[in-house]
């Protein structure tokens, strides 16, 4: 018998929390909700910062040293209290720390280990080393990399979400058989042979399809938004993270790049 499958359903509309207001819950790290919000800045950023201390020549022992250690370095002072969201986007003053971090780390000794106790929670040393080998050979800039690591670090976190409504949905079949079709990773199968694997009309998996489309627009959406300060500037910081991702440098300095009210 063949089917058609629902849509999973549309999630309650909401407008997710900004970079900028994770950081003001962060700055209360004594909270319940200050460890949240650190956990998920910390899922966010951890590795776009290991890439950007690897691309500027550090080791990979020393690398993780220093990421470890500049995370905690951010709890044990709550630098995060003092951040000012006026002078721009989130990630681009968390990467004027890094740097500053970096420079008077490496002054010290270089044997003495980082982080200590306090060493960043989710850190995966050994996968963060495997991941950056696996980046591109073309010359980026360790700011370019960062750049372009928190963009693909966006389009995981919008893919797991979507994976996971589709699975609650009970539709973890569909998605796996659609979901080549918004990385462009794997071959696209034809709708002729999804819709015989699945039991379904072609006309209906043209459908799911274009809701597929649609739903991952709509969480990428989300995610970009939480790492602005203001739901007008999703669009500009969305063709900012599509340059990063084609590889074409971006500055501060850029009319393109950081701006003043990003994440």
């Amino acid at each position: 018998m063949v089917i058609s499958m629902p849509a999973p359903a549309d999630p309650p509309h909401r407008f997710p929390e900004t970079s900028w207001g994770l950081v003001g819950r962060a700055g209360q790290p004594l909270t319940p909700e200050g460890q949240k919000a650190l956990a998920t800045l910390c899922e966010l950023y951890w590795y776009p910062v290991y890439a950007f201390v690897r691309r500027r020549g550090a080791p990979a022992e020393e690398a993780q040293d220093l990421t470890q250690g500049f995370f905690a370095r951010l709890l044990e002072k709550n630098d995060l209290a003092t951040a000012d969201q006026e002078r721009g986007r989130f990630r681009s003053w968390l990467i004027a720390c890094v740097k500053h971090y970096v420079a008077n780390e490496r002054e010290r000794a270089r044997a003495q280990k980082r982080g200590g106790d306090a060493a960043l929670r989710g850190f995966d040393a050994d996968g963060a080393e495997r991941r950056y080998q696996a980046e591109p050979a073309h010359v980026l800039t360790p700011e370019a990399l960062y750049e372009r690591r928190f963009a693909l670090t966006l389009l995981e976190r919008t893919l797991a979400a979507l994976q996971d409504q589709y699975a609650q949905a009970g539709q973890a079949r569909l998605f796996d058989a659609l979901k080549g079709r918004l990385s462009g990773a794997v071959e696209e199968r034809p709708h002729k042979e999804v819709a015989e694997a699945l039991g379904m009309r072609v006309e209906a998996v043209k459908t799911a399809t274009s809701r597929l489309y649609d739903r991952y627009e709509r969480l990428l959406r989300e995610e970009v938004a939480r790492t602005v300060a203001r739901v007008e500037d999703v669009d500009e910081e969305l063709r900012s993270l599509l340059l990063s991702l084609s590889g074409e440098p971006v500055s501060d300095d850029d009319p393109r790049g950081p701006g003043r009210n990003g994440g």
